[in-house]
């Protein structure tokens, strides 16, 4: 938690209960995936992307801010996404965030319903790449991945699970790309297709 706590962004860097409040929520006993790792591996991938020398003008705090709520509220349910990025507009603009900056934060958070951010998109491609890393993890956290998805879906019997999760990979490896950053294409996306191809064949 330390180490998460030091990743809170300077902008906002008096505000430690708006950082605790949202590391209390990733810490919510009801959550075997979207938790406190993950959301320090989201973290640490935009680390990377962020220092790469590609990436233009864009608002690294703004980006980082909308790491910290992508999953702020995660129920299992559809609006889950929606419901986190007006939690961050209602809190960032308390916080006296500019509006400029909580529109974008918010549209960020909202972005990672669908991972499809336009080619324009630096600042949407990079977030979209970072919770989407996990795709690229090695097999072993791979596995604690689906397993720890699968627990947050326990509610569904497992034929149910297995028919939407089958869905999902599907989607995912047809698509032309995983990832849109440069680094993120050419450092994961092999990885993380193989892991899908391993995961659809049953062999996680």
């Amino acid at each position: 938690m330390d180490d998460l706590r030091r990743r809170w962004p300077a902008r906002l860097g008096s505000d430690t209960d708006l950082r605790d409040r949202l590391l209390a929520a990733y810490a919510s006993p009801r959550r075997h995936y979207h938790d406190t790792r993950h959301l320090a591996e989201v973290l640490a991938r935009l680390d990377v992307l962020l220092s790469q020398p590609d990436l233009g003008d864009i608002d690294r705090d703004v980006v980082v801010l909308a790491g910290w709520f992508h999953d702020a509220v995660y129920d299992g349910l559809p609006d889950d996404v929606e419901r986190s990025a007006e939690l961050a507009r209602s809190t960032l603009t308390e916080a006296g965030l500019p509006a400029e900056q909580v529109a974008e934060v918010t549209r960020l958070v909202r972005l990672t319903l669908e991972h499809r951010p336009a080619a324009s998109d630096l600042a949407g491609q990079v977030l979209s790449d970072a919770d989407l890393a996990i795709l690229a993890a090695d097999p072993e956290r791979y596995t604690d991945y689906v397993a720890g998805v699968r627990e947050e879906y326990r509610h569904l019997d497992d034929d149910t699970f297995r028919a939407g999760r089958a869905e999902i990979l599907r989607g995912l490896l047809a698509a032309p790309r995983l990832f849109h950053t440069r680094y993120a294409a050419r450092e994961w996306e092999a990885r993380a297709r193989a892991n899908l191809e391993r995961e659809l064949a049953g062999d996680t």
